[in-house]
């Protein structure tokens, strides 16, 4: 696949390097590419033309204007919402895409952990599993793979409308792992018959 991840920070990276390693291709973009030496990195415009999967791991706050800015390129490609706001009332940024790119597919994914369970994502011996939710169907199935691609095991919530219940996950993440004192290296496993 064609990635385009949008963010060079912890997630943004973490996510690409794990992406290019199993042969996906990955461009990140940036407003400054050139503050990014070692990382294929080009004009925000030129990477979401590029990606068939724009992968969006900026700061909370400057998504709604990205989405504006770029509605028309993003029109028709799916996009995952890896932001978080846990201070806010609306966590994620699915609010913004779906009035300024209503035909993209959207998901909601990596963003219920911390990065370093993303990096390696077993834990005491045991992959962990990450919720995520979004349109059904083929690009379902490439969100799915992306996952699985991290090393991660997908648990599929339902359609996009569902994303409060991944941001839940997150906000119980953080709870646990920040609030708490529990430490990072804190993730989930579903059990079931």
């Amino acid at each position: 696949m064609k990635i385009a991840v949008i963010g060079a920070g912890k997630i943004g990276t973490t996510m690409g390097s794990k992406w290019e390693a199993v042969g996906h291709e990955v461009v990140y973009g940036s407003r400054s590419p050139e503050k990014y030496p070692d990382l294929h990195t080009a004009p925000l415009a030129d990477v979401i033309a590029f990606g068939d999967v724009i992968f969006v791991s900026i700061p909370h706050g400057a998504v709604p204007g990205f989405a504006a800015e770029y509605a028309g390129a993003l029109a028709d490609k799916i996009i995952i919402d890896a932001t978080n706001a846990f201070a806010a009332a609306e966590i994620s940024n699915i609010p913004a895409f779906q009035q300024h790119t209503p035909n993209a597919r959207l998901f909601r994914a990596f963003n219920s952990l911390g990065w370093e369970i993303f990096a390696n994502p077993v834990v005491d011996g045991v992959t962990v599993d990450h919720f995520y939710c979004g349109l059904d169907g083929d690009a379902r199935q490439a969100v799915e793979q992306l996952i699985g691609d991290v090393g991660i095991n997908p648990v599929y919530v339902g359609d996009i409308n569902l994303h409060m219940i991944v941001d839940r996950v997150g906000s119980l993440w953080v709870s646990l792992a920040m609030q708490r004192g529990l430490g990072r290296r804190l993730a989930f496993k579903m059990v079931r018959e």
